[in-house]
């Protein structure tokens, strides 16, 4: 039998050998994409919601929502690297390890980034009865009280606990964390009075800042932002250098094709830069960043160096 490279050798065609995956990946996506969400209602749930719909009417199949609560990343980063299971998550993904050693999954080795879908600084908030009016005199309360201000704070790992504990050792105070499940319970506990302050998600707090449910005494951002009119950052009212940012961003498992990261890169930054979905995060108190693989990588490298020092400086135990 004359075999098929020796007829096409013969008939002057060069063949073309195609990888497997190569293969699979033009016929890409050929059935539903998965987007794991931690809990519903969070940040990263209500962040994916609003990307989920543009997504699939780019690529022309269906996009769903899959809340997996405190186990999002582990399965995603089990899961198969064909594109068809994608994690929407916080910055723990990448920093919980960082603090808790043994965590099931490493982003640097665990995951290809996406991209960073959005920003949301911090908010420092207080409930109304503290008396104070701006962060020098909260930092002058936490020095003449050493051990008696608590702070809220929901995950290990997640922006409301990293800001508080960075506040602490900038300030030198001697301030109490205590653990909700959360940041809606922390945020809670805030309003109630069962602890003096916070550092929420700015969108989360804003609403109840603007319905004077808790106090409002600065952002968290580097600078300050037209999406909270009249507070000023932390950074410029005690503490020069503090910042706290809240990112919600998108990975698939490593080893994903890269033409398959590169085409859910395209198509989710065209979705968030849509004037309507765009809109609605602003409106929400987020900002998109909707940047590259790359760029995305070199933001997790450089956050796990800054939050490893941080947890050597703040002496941050694993719990």
């Amino acid at each position: 039998m004359i075999s098929t490279r020796l007829v096409a050798a013969f008939m002057g065609v060069v063949p073309v050998i195609v990888p497997a995956a190569a293969l699979a990946q033009e016929g890409y996506p050929a059935k539903v994409i998965r987007i794991v969400a931690p809990a519903v209602g969070g940040g990263s749930d209500v962040v994916g919601r609003l990307i989920a719909p543009g997504l699939s009417a780019a690529l022309g199949q269906q996009v769903i929502i899959d809340n997996r609560g405190a186990i999002a990343s582990e399965i995603v980063a089990k899961s198969p690297p064909d594109g068809y299971t994608l994690l929407i998550n916080g910055s723990p993904m990448w920093l919980l390890p960082v603090i808790r050693p043994g965590s099931p999954w490493d982003a640097t080795r665990d995951f290809a980034p996406i991209t960073q879908a959005v920003s949301s600084p911090s908010m420092l908030v207080v409930h109304p009865s503290v008396p104070v009016r701006n962060v020098k005199e909260l930092i002058a309360l936490a020095k003449k009280n050493p051990g008696k201000l608590n702070y809220a704070a929901g995950t290990l790992g997640a922006a409301p606990h990293l800001a508080g504990e960075l506040f602490k050792t900038m300030a030198g105070v001697n301030i109490v964390r205590v653990a909700y499940k959360g940041s809606g319970p922390g945020l809670l506990g805030v309003m109630t009075g069962e602890v003096e302050f916070m550092f929420p998600g700015a969108a989360s707090a804003w609403t109840y800042v603007k319905q004077n449910k808790l106090k409002g005494l600065a952002i968290c951002s580097a600078r300050q932002s037209a999406l909270f009119p009249g507070l000023p950052t932390v950074s410029e009212t005690g503490l020069p250098g503090y910042e706290s940012i809240s990112p919600q961003a998108l990975v698939a498992p490593a080893k994903t094709p890269p033409a398959i990261v590169n085409r859910l890169n395209q198509e989710i930054v065209r979705v968030l830069n849509s004037s309507e979905v765009k809109k609605r995060f602003e409106s929400g108190g987020m900002e998109v960043v909707g940047n590259s693989p790359a760029e995305f990588a070199q933001l997790i490298k450089t956050d796990i160096a800054r939050v490893r020092k941080l947890v050597k400086d703040a002496g941050i135990q694993s719990e």
